[in-house]
């Protein structure tokens, strides 16, 4: 049987309601608990849709090796988050 619980959010730090209902729905699709209130889970999935949050595959231009950038490259001049940091270490 589930009860209603009172949980916070990561994001605003506002406590809310997670009624048995929802633990019930939460639990038949094998969702684990909220971790944002309701309010906060809205803003960041109208931020994914927008494109915030997407990553990009690339090609690293300095050691070839692929991987993601939070960013839409503009041209080929694109580093992997290894390289990118070493080149930043020596300047």
């Amino acid at each position: 049987m589930f009860e209603e619980k009172v949980l916070k959010c990561q994001d605003c730090g506002r406590e809310f309601t997670f009624s048995a209902k929802d633990q019930e729905f939460f639990a038949e699709k094998g969702y684990s608990q909220p971790l944002r209130c309701k309010e906060c889970r809205e803003k960041r999935r109208a931020q994914k849709d927008s494109g915030f949050g997407k990553s990009f595959d690339i090609i690293c231009a300095k050691c070839g090796k692929a991987s993601t950038v939070p960013f839409k490259p503009k041209s080929d001049q694109v580093y992997c988050r290894e390289c990118y940091a070493e080149m930043n270490k020596k300047a």
